[in-house]
């Protein structure tokens, strides 16, 4: 009866870690934002209008690619904008 208790025990464990590992994610991302226009060829955070898939831009400083950074920063970073051009 005690391993069955004790696997219980590290299930329930690993399962609110998880959750709070998800949570500390969300408050991450919740701070920062997509800053297009500044992001150098193959370093784009997610997909764009002609690649499919992060890492993917084809050119340095591609309009609709975009990388994110904490807020307030991509003002500050030239040619730097928060919705693609």
């Amino acid at each position: 009866m005690k391993k069955a208790t004790a696997k219980i025990v590290s299930a329930a464990v690993l399962a609110l870690s998880s959750g709070s590992l998800f949570i500390a994610g969300e408050a991450a991302a919740a701070d920062m934002e997509k800053c297009y226009g500044v992001a150098a060829a193959g370093k784009n955070d997610c997909q764009t209008a002609t690649s499919s898939c992060a890492g993917t831009s084809a050119s340095d400083r591609q309009v609709d690619a975009f990388i994110a950074v904490p807020k307030g920063t991509c003002g500050k970073i030239a040619g730097g904008n928060l919705k693609a051009s």
